[in-house]
């Protein structure tokens, strides 16, 4: 009897073991039977050819129609090139050379139906082209294990396989750990299970790889999803209830500090959403254990001004206060914009002031010196920086809170870092996002923290335009998109012009008009648009006169500084950029923003980005400039970010076109998603009623001493380089 932590190398012979290892990173019994089928097929219904993609490893489920040989171009022989087609009567052709043609021959006649997996690709005139697999590997129903009768009857499951990998072999392998699974300890409680309609673990496995009908595959998935919203949810909560068991020093609020001093300084009134996240923030620090919390907030709602406040209630409680940045423009600008918030209540060594330093991986000697004196003396209050800020010789004298700005660009190891320099106990955790969260995300990434959201922005934030630049269809339309901008530079505004990459690629020229009609195939694309080529094109074409400067990450640090001065005391006209100016660079004057090859960009990225204008009380305009026409995904999603300012729309679009493994940070890992079926955004329901479960029974047996299954997967799950990101997220 095999168990679900049994090594299939015991489990099944030697060279499937290592097949799936090698290609699919499977190890365990329990790894097979969770790697479920991503599609069914059914006898007399083929799967259509519509979603292929070129150099894909994919199945094609489809009927022989005709064989043809063929003569080899420049050498003697032939060659066998078969005709199958699809349930929509689309065709794909397969290529065999060689003695695996004569075999070939033989098995596939007109009419044979089966399974054909290779890598896919296309040939033929430019004009027509046609699908082809190159020698695929293939499995004919009537010849398969199966009896055909069950073919007739039961769908068929198509794994997610790959090269050298194919469904069938995965199919048998299944089977056979099947036909020796001993007994399951079921995660759910038999009590969960009949409150929610759901199948015992074993059912739903057997159900799910070997269906009689769809009807078994709907109730076996139903009951999968539940576990693993279920095992997730039970672990975050898990977390929950441990940080609040780690000690950490309360910073309680003074009514006479520089906390108070700031407030009374401050040129505008908090929204109604920055004060009220800012008493919770506020309570969560006068506590003897440590905050863990996640603001989140549409561009331009204020984060900033409510990390401020947090960090001041820290220094007058006589910690210190650490903001880590992802870039050193950020890091840079939020000194600037701290420094400039405080005015002389930045000055160290006055009464009721604290020095703000800043710490950066550039800095020369001197200046980081004096840097690193100033956080390991305790002289500076607030620490500003980069990545700098975690190596090991960085010390701080009463390290009181972390705020992460944009969390998702740091890995694990480096949050974790920071985190452990607070010594005896544990500091307090703010991390911020300006890329909103759908809710059933933030419940299943971030179920440990506690949540607040800022939505209502302040006052003096003007509205933002956004349109659809098409350049290939409409190229009179990129012509007055730099009309536009010399426009707004005419009033006295400037604009940000961003481009994809930097250009320092070679034999890459640039070109800010496409040569076609329609835009080229994936794979003749020209590279993306660059900073350098652009900036040069429009110097000396419709920009020509204007004030330009250039900014990317491998200037040097100084010059970057000098040049983010320089836009921002009206000194350039035009910044043309990459993405460096995506958080945090606040330049009330820019007004319009021109972003190349916008189709390059995600959804989330496109709406930061935007957030760059108007900002200072100016209308904003946004033009996304893109070769796509109207009908292709790219420009669907170009569309939907000009149709809504909405954040939270926005970032479920985004949503649905990302791999939930990303959403998850199975990327930052470096392993696959834990999650196979459940779906984020359409399994609300799912991850709701599972969360609510596992707090139920996590109340009444917080150490799962009498849940011996759901200890198990939650074993698993910690096994894995998964737990180091829900352990330290």
């Amino acid at each position: 009897m095999s168990r679900f932590d049994e090594p299939l190398t015991k489990a099944l012979d030697p060279k499937t073991a290592k097949l799936l290892h090698s290609v699919l990173g499977l190890e365990t019994v329990g790894d097979l039977l969770r790697h479920y089928p991503r599609r069914y097929a059914e006898r007399g219904e083929l799967t259509s050819l519509d979603a292929l993609e070129v150099d894909e490893h994919v199945t094609v489920v489809g009927e022989v129609s005709r064989l043809m040989r063929k003569p080899m171009r420049n050498r003697g022989g032939t060659w066998l090139e078969v005709e199958v087609v699809d349930g929509a009567r689309n065709k794909i052709y397969l290529a065999f050379f060689g003695k695996g043609s004569h075999v070939a021959e033989a098995r596939l006649k007109p009419g044979r139906r089966g399974m054909f997996a290779g890598k896919v690709g296309l040939f033929g005139a430019r004009a027509h082209p046609r699908w082809q697999l190159a020698h695929p590997e293939f499995e004919l129903f009537e010849e398969s294990e199966a009896s055909a009768e069950e073919f007739s009857a039961a769908p068929v499951p198509i794994y997610p396989a790959g090269k050298d990998l194919t469904p069938w072999v995965i199919r048998r392998a299944v089977g056979v750990v099947l036909d020796t699974l001993g007994p399951l300890h079921d995660p759910l409680p038999g009590d969960l299970r009949v409150r929610h309609g759901l199948q015992d673990l074993g059912e739903a496995l057997i159900a799910i790889h070997r269906p009689k009908d769809f009807a078994d595959v709907h109730r076996a998935r139903q009951r999968l999803k539940f576990d693993e919203a279920f095992v997730l949810q039970a672990v975050l909560l898990q977390r929950r209830q441990a940080a609040v068991a780690w000690p950490a020093k309360a910073r309680p609020r003074r009514g006479d500090g520089l906390l108070a001093d700031f407030d009374t300084r401050l040129p505008f009134a908090l929204t109604e959403g920055q004060a009220l996240v800012g008493e919770e923030i506020a309570d969560d620090l006068a506590r003897e254990h440590p905050m863990h919390r996640l603001l989140q907030g549409e561009v331009g709602a204020g984060k900033t001004v409510v990390a401020l406040r947090a960090m001041l209630q820290v220094v007058d409680a006589g910690g210190q206060a650490v903001l880590l940045a992802p870039t050193e423009v950020l890091a840079q600008q939020h000194h600037r914009s701290i420094t400039a918030m405080l005015g002389d209540l930045a000055q160290g060594g006055m009464f009721g002031g604290t020095a703000v330093t800043l710490l950066t991986g550039s800095m020369g000697a001197a200046a980081r010196r004096s840097a690193l004196l100033d956080a390991a003396s305790g002289t500076a209050g607030i620490v500003v920086g980069t990545h700098a800020l975690l190596q090991e010789h960085v010390q701080f004298a009463d390290l009181g809170l972390v705020v992460v700005d944009e969390q998702h660009r740091f890995g694990v190891e480096q949050r974790d870092a920071l985190r452990e320099k607070a010594g005896g106990g544990r500091p307090h955790v703010l991390v911020m996002t300006a890329t909103p969260i759908p809710r059933t995300v933030a419940m299943t990434v971030f179920g440990d923290l506690e949540v607040s959201t800022l939505s209502q922005l302040p006052s003096g934030r003007a509205p933002i335009t956004t349109h659809v630049v098409p350049a290939a269809e409409k190229p009179h339309f990129l012509d007055r998109t730099w009309e536009r901008v010399r426009e707004e530079v005419g009033l006295g505004r400037q604009a940000y012009i961003v481009c994809p990459r930097i250009g320092d690629l070679e034999g890459d020229e640039g070109d800010l008009r496409a040569s076609a009609d329609q835009p080229p195939a994936d794979d003749e694309r020209r590279p993306p648009l660059a900073v350098l080529d652009v900036a040069e094109l429009l110097s000396e074409g419709p920009l020509h006169g204007l004030r330009l400067g250039v900014l990317h990450g491998k200037l040097p640090p100084e010059e970057k500084d000098a040049v983010m001065r320089a836009f921002t005391k009206g000194e350039l006209d035009v910044l043309v950029a990459t993405t460096v100016i995506e958080v945090g660079v606040d330049v009330p004057n820019s007004s319009v923003m021109v972003i190349m090859d916008a189709d390059r960009f995600g959804v989330s990225q496109l709406h930061q980005l935007r957030g760059r204008v108007g900002r200072g009380g100016l209308p904003g305009l946004c033009l996304l400039v893109s070769d796509f026409p109207e009908g292709t995904p790219a420009r669907a999603r170009l569309d939907a970010v000009a149709s809504t300012l909405d954040g939270f729309e926005l970032s479920r679009v985004d949503l649905e076109q990302r791999r939930e493994g990303d959403v998850l940070g199975a990327a930052q890992s470096g392993k696959r998603s834990s999650l196979k079926l459940l779906q984020l955004l359409r399994d609300e329901d799912v991850i709701e009623a599972a969360r609510e479960e596992a707090a139920l029974l996590l109340a009444g047996d917080p150490e799962l001493v009498a849940h011996e299954g759901l200890r198990a997967e939650i074993d698993r799950l910690l096994a894995d380089e998964r737990a180091e990101y829900l352990e330290k997220t």
